[in-house]
């Protein structure tokens, strides 16, 4: 695997360098467009809807419609937004892991040590186990600020990007709860059907039946020779070291824990925290599909 990130986790005083792998990948087969007559390749253009002329991507803009009026975004205009930089995974919190709910879940993401010494990596790793507990974390990739929660996989730490909370949308239709009635003997037999299908999950145990024979087609085709030239009919197609020496890691976790204890009592205004901060400007609507951009 190759890195795609590297930074360091940070809460407290404790900095614990990490390099970031995406954790899933997909196993879809890639498929193209074709002209039945001939086989060569459908392409698609970037064609002006109003002159008619194809568009090279250098003269491409941003846009937002909403509905009514489309706001143009030029290169200036993104480029006069804040861009954070902060290669830091900051702690804003742990949680009891039960509390995160799955729906929030986007991206994983695998965390490797990034150091030559383990041992702040391995306490963090161990601590969230023995405590049940999810750190929910605040970070910058790719020039945006995400919310992520930080658990554990196995042997490893895992960093897996959350949803904002107006970006999960609400069961908004009528509850069912008055209008049908379950008698105790249904819901027995029904608890006994489950019990009939009850197991451990394995997730190996499952495949992908779809890809798996589309896949015995596409061979099947190539041995009855029926495969032709791509070029043909498709045309031309160092690791620096960061974190450095951090402090003593015993001396920073009794001067993190010194630290917390001396703010106990008191609460940490949403103007200071980055991920409150950014649920609070941006006040709580019904959720609506998005409109592309």
């Amino acid at each position: 695997m190759r890195s795609i990130w590297k930074g360091s986790i940070a809460f407290g005083l404790v900095n614990v360098p990490v390099k970031v792998y995406s954790a899933t990948e997909s196993h879809d087969i890639s498929l193209h467009q074709v002209h039945e007559k001939d086989g060569g390749r459908i392409r698609y253009q970037r064609r002006c809807e109003i002159c008619g002329e194809v568009v090279d991507y250098d003269n491409i803009d941003k846009s937002y419609d909403d509905g009514e009026q489309t706001v143009v975004l030029t290169d200036e205009d993104m480029d006069s937004l804040p861009v954070e930089k902060n290669r830091e995974i900051d702690v804003v919190e742990f949680v009891p892991t039960e509390q995160v709910d799955p729906i929030m879940f986007e991206r994983a993401y695998y965390l490797e040590p990034d150091s030559k010494s383990t041992k702040s990596y391995v306490l963090l790793r161990k601590t969230l186990e023995k405590t049940e507990r999810t750190a929910i974390v605040h970070f910058t990739l790719r020039q945006k600020s995400r919310l992520a929660a930080l658990r554990v996989r196995g042997d490893a730490l895992m960093l897996q990007t959350l949803l904002w909370d107006d970006e999960v949308r609400e069961a908004d239709f009528p509850s069912l709860e008055e209008s049908v009635k379950i008698s105790a003997k249904e819901l027995d037999m029904a608890a006994s059907l489950v019990e009939s299908f009850s197991s451990d999950f394995d997730p190996s145990q499952f495949t992908d039946d779809y890809q798996e024979q589309l896949r015995q087609l596409v061979e099947a085709k190539l041995e009855k020779g029926e495969g032709f030239s791509t070029e043909e009919t498709f045309g031309e197609t160092d690791d620096d070291d960061e974190g450095g020496n951090v402090i003593d890691l015993m001396e920073a976790l009794r001067r993190s824990v010194e630290k917390n204890r001396g703010k106990k009592g008191s609460k940490t205004s949403d103007a200071d925290n980055p991920v409150k901060k950014k649920a609070k400007s941006k006040p709580k609507k019904k959720a609506t599909a998005k409109k592309s951009a």
